[in-house]
């Protein structure tokens, strides 16, 4: 007879491939992954693969009623606020999961994120984060937490561990949701980009006509009458670490509408003066499809098809070894097309090519439906 946990990720594996839309197989997903790892609420935050940013964020359980005022509060210990570990560091965990109390060595209070917002807010006691991945792109990363209702207040190692082992299900329901959204998308009139100008702490100072729409489309308020949305406001946090030279690419990431189409949302400091010039921000948001595809390379640096074929697997994290054995070459080949590669493109390393390119998985062609990997069809 199966144990409650091979029940639980037999269920979830089911779930997975069903194609149900993102919020729907999220909310099937926490219900059935509640009786084997109880918890007394949980965020499931989908993410852009080529980058890592957070494009939505679906909540369950105490934190259901979470306003946009504390989401942006959020993306400021998340992006800002020098902590312990992020949700990026996950990739780097054992089995890509971990607790605040594991990171802290049992002092919960040396993480900032949890000393000045999760416990004051809600009275978190434990945070459990695993990233949610899948032919190693990071898809969403999962949060659950725990207060002081439950009867546990941290997380176990074997909660850890199955937690750990869904992550993969989890992954592959996020991207068949995605094939079904697709095919259901209406086509809508391009509005054009929107562009709106901000202040250090995020709030709009100006913005030109399609801004409105484009801020109504991902789900937000009337513009300059409350936060901009969540995944918005993550970008403007990113931008804001570049500025200060603390991460080295300009925030560039892809998110989806409320009627299920791409855009693309980047945002870049502006260079102000005067003697009051105070900093701020463009953020533009725009359909997906124009410069964020591997074809910009393609155009602007003039790589060839098998230096194209090398790119691709970089940016899907593949060795060099493993380069070499999936396009018949010798590692010194896959080597020196990589030098080639960095010298056209003006970059040192695989790290800063990957900042470069807004593509995940393959190389896609200009002008296609957005795919269930995230780049073009």
């Amino acid at each position: 007879m199966a144990s409650p946990t091979e029940r639980t990720r037999a269920q979830l594996d089911a779930l997975s491939t069903t194609g149900l839309d993102t919020p729907t197989f999220v909310a099937a997903t926490l219900e059935v992954l509640h009786r084997a790892v109880p918890f007394a609420a949980a965020c499931f935050a989908t993410t852009d693969p080529a980058t890592r940013l957070v494009t939505s964020a679906l909540k369950s359980g105490t934190m259901t009623t979470v306003t946009p005022e504390q989401d942006e509060l959020w993306a400021f210990h998340e992006y800002v606020v020098e902590d312990v570990y992020d949700y990026r560091d996950l990739l780097d965990r054992p089995g890509g999961v971990t607790t605040t109390h594991r990171e802290t060595a049992g002092d919960p209070l040396r993480c900032s994120r949890y000393e000045n917002f999760l416990h004051p807010l809600w009275g978190v006691t434990d945070e459990l984060r695993t990233a949610v991945t899948a032919d190693g792109s990071m898809w969403a990363f999962l949060a659950l937490f725990r207060d002081t209702g439950d009867r546990a207040a941290t997380f176990n190692a074997a909660e850890m561990e199955f937690v750990s082992t869904v992550s993969t299900p989890l992954a592959r329901g996020v991207r068949a949701g995605l094939v079904t959204s697709l095919a259901g998308a209406a086509p809508v009139e391009e509005a054009g980009p929107g562009v709106i100008v901000v202040d250090d702490r995020g709030d709009v100072l100006s913005a030109n006509p399609a801004a409105a729409r484009r801020v109504a489309e991902l789900g937000g308020p009337e513009l300059g009458r409350g936060a901009l949305p969540m995944p918005v406001q993550s970008v403007v946090k990113a931008a804001r670490r570049f500025a200060q030279g603390r991460q080295d690419w300009a925030p560039r990431v892809r998110m989806r509408t409320t009627d299920g189409r791409w855009v693309v949302v980047s945002a870049s400091p502006m260079t102000s003066f005067g003697p009051s010039a105070v900093p701020t921000f463009a953020v533009t948001i725009e359909d997906a499809g124009r410069s964020d595809v591997l074809p910009l390379l393609v155009e602007a640096f003039g790589l060839t098809a098998r230096e194209q074929d090398v790119v691709r697997l970089v940016l899907r994290g593949v060795s060099t070894a493993e380069i070499a054995t999936t396009l018949h070459l010798s590692a010194y080949t896959v080597q020196d097309h990589l030098k080639v590669v960095f010298d056209k493109v003006g970059v040192r390393s695989r790290r800063e090519l990957t900042a470069r390119v807004f593509v995940e998985e393959y190389a896609p062609k200009l002008g296609r439906a957005v795919g269930p990997s995230g780049s073009f069809a």
